[in-house]
This record gives structure tokens, C-alpha cells and sequence, in this order.
């Protein structure tokens, strides 16, 4: 297999390495490294021949991440599945798949990838963090599910800090910093740090705790979003700031229990507070209440553990639209089972609006409406006759009808539940011009339908990959 230069004039090697290359998905086949800025491959397109030809011209972009690909073959090729023609131009980019023949079938299939950039790997080498500087001064180990103080920054374990807290909040008025004394204003989650412990983890792992010992740890863990803790209810501007907008803003962010006995419940003094991700206001973190304060059931592999106030001001009958300070309703975070839903959500087919018309249609034909349908489909999860193992989200297994999510989340569930509303779905309730489609062969994770309107139009993406890298 060789890969010739270009002859034309700005024709020129970027350095001495590789800036991208082609990778055979048939591993018995080799890279093919690109290492100038314009370059012509001749290489085999065939397994079953040792035949090589000149196929196509690859031309850098500028910047990083991608470049232009040319066709010189006799004949079209495919990228990404769209066809191009003979002495057509295409953009790529890294991880675009490349089939230098107009049918997948009999032909090598290559996968476009970017190197990363010399100074960066260089830099990336130069880097070197002393685990001493990220130890829990609490507990002495590498820290364990970070998290940070303000305003003084410093960083401890979750579980080390939720303890801490929990023992200043009973014997004193501020909860103080372990390593400072300055009393914690704020205190959150910090997820670039807990990248750095898991590098310094795998690289010494005679510094990982016991499984028992990280066990009793995440049992004492409470710290799920970002805190306020003691806020004081007038906070220092600058003089430029007038003194209207410092009441309003020591308003916007009051607590109605910090203000008045709601419920039989008034907060306690510099107590902990949650706030709200949608109205931004603030509420109390009683962690043992009957409420649910976080929604934890975000799809994608991410844990959506955003505080949402509405089912917990509603529970004390706090109401949307009486309360003085930013309070939301109760629709914005509900069980389940309290529920409907009038449209298919735009998060629906991977946001792909050529399936969700479809699926709409579909549910027409049957004289059926959405909510009819995600009833059913809910009905038959709640009864695990879908597999859950398979469900992109976490907790699967604990979800039931009294199960509280946020409007994002359960628009996912919904998207879920018409996935296999539409994979299940006999061939006569399909409207024609979609019955005839040809399926993808990335299914539901092809990333040419969020670029190519054509090719999103043309095939079906409601399905399982059954090519490349996914599990079937």
C-alpha cells in the first residue's frame, strides 16, 4: 500500500509527521498516513485484489479537525453513505467513513482521523501533578468525588466535607473550612478535578483506597449540586451599584423558610441551601425529606442531579406566581405517573424531524394519539417488558410511574418509549413513501442525518447499527 504526493504547486509537507491518516476497518490492511497538506492516495480498494489505484486527493483545511476530499476514481465513492461523484469534493472530518467504491459491498472501507497536534502532546508530556497536592486534608488520602470550597477554594472528599459540614451545622453558627477556618460560603462539585484524581489513580494505584473504605465514604456523601450555605441575606456591592439593585437581588435570592415558618418548617440559621436550576431561587436541602429535591434520571450516560423546587415548594404549599421570591410550579417536576404529553419532543430519533413526521403519521394512521402511545409503551416498561439494560439512563431498573423528572428528562423517556413504539411497528401503518426507505447502516447513530438533509430523508435511522463500532 503507498500514498504519492500531489503535484500541484501548494503541494507542501505540514512537518514530519503524520497530520491525519486513513484507517482500514480491515485490520489486515495498514494505515494510510497523510503527511502533507495535499496528497493523493493510490492504494488497493479491494480486499480480494493487490491492485492499487490513484482513488482520491486529500486536501488540509485550515485550522484543525478537518479537510477536503476529492474524487479521482473512475467511478463515485462514498462518504459517510453520501454518494460523490467522479471529480466531486467533499468535507471531512475526523471519524468520517470512506468507501473508495460506489457500493459498500467488495470494497476496503477506511476511517478518516485527525493526529493531534505535536505541541499539544508535547505539552500534555511536560505536565506533572504531585499527588500530595491533591489529598483531602481531612482524611490525608487522594481525594475521593471532589469537591471545592469557596470563596478559599480548597478541596476535599465529598463524603469527608458532607461530614464536616453536617457536625458544624449542629455545634456552630458558620460552617468553617477545615484547612483555613474562613467560613464556606458555597460548595460544589468540581468534575475537573475528579479527572485529575482518576489520572493520578491509574498512574499509582497503590493510592487507591479500599472498596469498603470508598463504600463508607459515598454512604456519607451529600453534596449531589452546588450549595449555598449561610448566605447572608445583604450582601456587599460596589458603591457603582445602586441600592435598588442590591435589594433586589438580596430578594431574588431569599428563601421563603428563611423568612417565615412555612409547613412547621423555618430554616436554621446559616443553614444549607439548594438552587433551583430552572427559577434560580432558593430552598432549603433537607436531605431525609419525603420530596425529592434532585432529578436524577438524565439520559446519555450523565446523571442529571439537578435541584428543581417545584415538588417541594408545592408540598408546602407554596404556590407559583404567591410567593414574593422566584418560585417554580409544580408541573416542572412531577411524578410520572401525573404526566401527558401532546407532541413527540424534539429530542425524539436523535432530533432527526424527517422520522419524528413519520412516527407521527404512523400514530395517525392507527387513529391513535401521542400520549395513547406512550401510555402503552410506559405501561409495558413499568411491567419490564422492555429490556432496561439496553435504557441510556441512569437508575433504569428503580423508575416507576411515582418516580419524579424534571420536563428535559422526561422528554428523553418519551423519545425512548417511541423508539420502540417505532422499531416494533408492523410494515402497514408506515405511510408508503417511508415503507420503501432503505434502512442506514449506522441507525440511530449515523452523524450524516444531522448534515445531510438528503440522506436524513432517504433512510431509515430507527434502528440498530449494524455497521461499524456499536453493539447490535
Amino acid at each position: 500500500m503507498t500514498t504519492e504526493s500531489g503535484q500541484s504547486s501548494g503541494s507542501k509537507p505540514s512537518d514530519d509527521e503524520a497530520w491525519a491518516k486513513l484507517v482500514p476497518l480491515d485490520t489486515r490492511f495498514s494505515d494510510i498516513e497523510i503527511r502533507c497538506n495535499d496528497m493523493v492516495i493510490c492504494s488497493e480498494i479491494k480486499p480480494s485484489s493487490s491492485e492499487r489505484h490513484e482513488w482520491c486527493r486529500i486536501t488540509k483545511n485550515l485550522g484543525q479537525g478537518s479537510a477536503t476530499l476529492h474524487n479521482k476514481s473512475s467511478d463515485a465513492i462514498l462518504v459517510d453513505e453520501a454518494i460523490i461523484p467522479k471529480d466531486g469534493a467533499v468535507d471531512i472530518m475526523s471519524g468520517s467513513e470512506i468507501v473508495p467504491g460506489p457500493g459498500g459491498q467488495g470494497y476496503l472501507q477506511y476511517r478518516f482521523t485527525v493526529m493531534p497536534a505535536p505541541d499539544s502532546r508535547s505539552q500534555l508530556l511536560k505536565i506533572s501533578i504531585d499527588p500530595d497536592h491533591a489529598k483531602c486534608s481531612i482524611c490525608l488520602n487522594v481525594w475521593h468525588d471532589v469537591v471545592t470550597a469557596a470563596p478559599c477554594l480548597h478541596n476535599f472528599c465529598n463524603g469527608c466535607f458532607s461530614e464536616w459540614m453536617r457536625r458544624s451545622e449542629a455545634r456552630h453558627q458558620h460552617v468553617l473550612c477545615p484547612q483555613c477556618r474562613t467560613t464556606v460560603q458555597f460548595v460544589g462539585r468540581n468534575h475537573f478535578l475528579q479527572n485529575i484524581q482518576e489520572d493520578i489513580l491509574k498512574a499509582d494505584t497503590g493510592l487507591r483506597r479500599p472498596a469498603e473504605d470508598l463504600a463508607v465514604l459515598d454512604s456519607s456523601s451529600s453534596i449531589q449540586s452546588n450549595l449555598i450555605i449561610g448566605s447572608k441575606r445583604k450582601r456587599r456591592f460596589s458603591t457603582l451599584v445602586s441600592p435598588t439593585l442590591e435589594e433586589r437581588d438580596s430578594l431574588r435570592l431569599q428563601c421563603p423558610q428563611c423568612a417565615a415558618t412555612i409547613g412547621g418548617y423555618r430554616c436554621e440559621r446559616h443553614g444549607a441551601h439548594l438552587q433551583c436550576h430552572l427559577c434560580r431561587g432558593m430552598m432549603p436541602n433537607r436531605t431525609n425529606f419525603q420530596v425529592p429535591l434532585h432529578c436524577k434520571y438524565l439520559f446519555a450516560g450523565m446523571g442529571c442531579d439537578r435541584p428543581f423546587c417545584g415538588a417541594y415548594w408545592s408540598s408546602q404549599n407554596v404556590t407559583h406566581g404567591e410567593s414574593s421570591t422566584p418560585v417554580c410550579s409544580r408541573d416542572t417536576f412531577r411524578p410520572i405517573s401525573e404526566r401527558t404529553v401532546t407532541r413527540i419532543p424534539s429530542i425524539t430519533h436523535e432530533m432527526n424531524r424527517h422520522e419524528q413526521d413519520i412516527t407521527q403519521r404512523c400514530i395517525a394512521k392507527m387513529g391513535r394519539t401521542v400520549q395513547d402511545v406512550v401510555a402503552e409503551w410506559f405501561s409495558l416498561f413499568n411491567d419490564r417488558q422492555i429490556d432496561r439494560s439496553r435504557m441510556p439512563l441512569n437508575h433504569a431498573e428503580s423508575i416507576t410511574v411515582s418516580t419524579h423528572v424534571c420536563n428535559e428528562c422526561y422528554d428523553r423517556l418519551v423519545g425512548f418509549l417511541l423508539y420502540w413504539f417505532r422499531v416494533t411497528l408492523i410494515v402497514d401503518y408506515f405511510p408508503a413513501d417511508a415503507a420503501a426507505r432503505e434502512n442506514c447502516w449506522y441507525g440511530y447513530a449515523c452523524r450524516t442525518q444531522h448534515h445531510n438533509e438528503e440522506h436524513a430523508r432517504k433512510r431509515n435511522h430507527v434502528g440498530r447499527p449494524t455497521r461499524g463500532n456499536h453493539p447490535s
